[in-house]
């Protein structure tokens, strides 16, 4: 058991929710969901003391629109901007947009975002500057406090933010970054121009700047003093998130925090205490390094004893890939294991590889521990919260969020009777009960780069999940009906301007 710190500030009587989120985690990643070759200690005792979810969905298979969904409360296709964003993308969150934060701030909650972004910063009237103060940043949506990275560890730049500027900026070292297919820059190491710089090698893509020995997305010159140091990306994030915990107790608040981690998308980097902790080499290595930052999260809320006054929710953002475009030889490594453990697909993907991920709810809140099979997407958590605080959903806010309260501190062994995701190419899925539909759509069968089965058919896919979980015999042709049924209710969903 966790046991509570003796020296506890002052509680607050409202619970504080820490949200830890991971990038590209597998359903069968963690030991608690079955994995035999990863050991996850921390996450395994949060989920024995806690409430596992086997069937909780991220809203899409890529991380950018998945995020959005679970810090606005609705689904991505409402937003034409929501896909794979570059390093230098305007926020797609309008100012105005009601959020998750800003829901807690009505509470009288401190807020706070520790980690990984990829949402766009700016409000897209003009070029990023970065050696100036960002006018649309996590700031500007709900969170008092955030120290983040821009996009993705393998996207430029390659910087921290906090609150609108950039961390350790010399002025005299101005960042210039593009995206545009050649470099603009005649003076930067490049992947092809320096080969002999790079410490870990693309397999795809990921040939652009070179920063710290590794090829990235985009092209990045100057701020070399505000650069990161891949190997200190988890420490850098964990120490931010527990100070964030620490003064929020201080000033006698609940809190709120989005603790968004960054592995293990690639580049995966471990610290050195965790190179070679594994025997599935940098995949596994930073897995297992993001298990001891949960573990230390929770260290930290019980020396200030309010662990049994937070509830934590941990999830990722979508499903797993291997090769993600570097040579860090996760598939020659990979063994038996399997990231996606019973599941067809992975990152990407229409199956349920891509969308279906671990869920793991602690709170001394639980009616019941152990494990729910209710129906669950992130997009529920707006509705959720705000039933917890006792506030009002508007009309406006969060219009395919659900309250599903219940269900999170296991009251409601149900949950959701229907939800929807979206694969890389906005291809969608509709799950009803325990009938998956796959939406023909137009579409390579298979990604040859990441080796993952994308779903895509021209035909209608239907799947019962209760005897067919790795989606193997589509019985659409069999169920012609439900097929109908479901496509209907797609387009409903699709034409709506809200869902709860």
């Amino acid at each position: 058991m966790f046991r509570q710190g003796k020296q506890a500030v002052k509680k607050s009587a409202q619970q504080n929710i820490v949200i830890i989120y991971a990038d590209d985690l597998g359903f069968g990643d963690l030991g608690c969901y079955g994995s035999r070759k990863i050991d996850t200690p921390n996450l395994d005792r949060l989920c024995a003391e806690g409430l596992k979810f086997t069937n909780a969905y991220s809203t899409s298979a890529v991380c950018t629109p998945a995020r959005f969904s679970i810090l606005t409360g609705r689904y991505p296709f409402r937003n034409d901007q929501a896909h794979i964003l570059p390093g230098d993308a305007g926020c797609i969150i309008k100012r105005e947009l009601d959020t998750v934060p800003k829901l807690f701030q009505r509470a009288g909650y401190h807020t706070g975002i520790v980690g990984k972004w990829h949402l766009g910063l700016g409000d897209g009237s003009k070029p990023i500057d970065w050696n100036q103060e960002i006018n649309l940043t996590p700031i500007d949506l709900g969170f008092e406090e955030s120290f983040i990275f821009p996009a993705t560890a393998d996207r430029v730049p390659c910087v921290f933010l906090e609150g609108r500027s950039v961390v350790n900026l010399d002025p005299k070292d101005p960042i210039e970054v593009s995206y545009e297919a050649e470099s603009p820059f005649e003076d930067i190491p490049t992947y092809y121009k320096n080969p002999e710089l790079l410490r870990v090698r693309s397999s795809h893509g990921h040939d652009k700047s070179i920063v710290n020995g590794i090829g990235r997305i985009g092209y990045m010159r100057g701020g070399s003093k505000a650069v990161w140091k891949d190997e200190e990306l988890a420490e850098t994030f964990l120490n931010r998130a527990k100070q964030f915990i620490s003064d929020s107790c201080r000033a006698e608040k609940p809190f709120f925090l989005y603790y968004a981690l960054h592995q293990p998308h690639v580049p995966r980097v471990p610290s050195a205490r965790f190179e070679g902790a594994t025997g599935l080499g940098p995949r596994g290595d930073v897995i297992a390094e993001l298990d001891w930052c949960v573990g230390e999260v929770m260290a930290a809320l019980e020396k200030e004893g309010i662990l049994d006054n937070t509830m934590i929710i941990f999830s990722s953002d979508n499903g797993p890939v291997l090769d993600d475009g570097y040579l860090d030889r996760a598939y020659e490594l990979n063994g038996t294991h399997r990231a996606a453990g019973p599941l067809r697909g992975g990152k990407y993907s229409k199956f349920d590889g891509g969308t279906r991920i671990p869920f793991i709810v602690y709170s001394s809140a639980l009616k019941h521990r152990g494990v729910s099979e209710a129906l669950i997407s992130q997009v529920d958590l707006y509705a959720s919260f705000a039933h917890m605080l006792g506030i009002e959903t508007r009309e406006d806010s969060a219009v395919d969020s659900q309250d599903r309260y219940a269900a999170l501190i296991g009251e409601d062994p149900a949950g959701r009777s229907e939800l929807m995701t979206e694969d890389l190419s906005f291809g969608k899925m509709l799950r009803c009960g325990s009938w998956v539909y796959l939406s023909p759509s137009e579409g390579a069968p298979y990604m040859p780069f990441t080796r993952i089965e994308t779903g895509l058919s021209k035909d209608p896919q239907l799947y019962n999940m209760d005897y067919d979980i790795g989606q193997q015999n589509n019985i659409a042709w069999d169920y012609a009906d439900q097929v109908e049924k479901m496509e209907k209710r797609l387009q409903e969903i699709l034409t709506s301007e809200s869902t709860r």
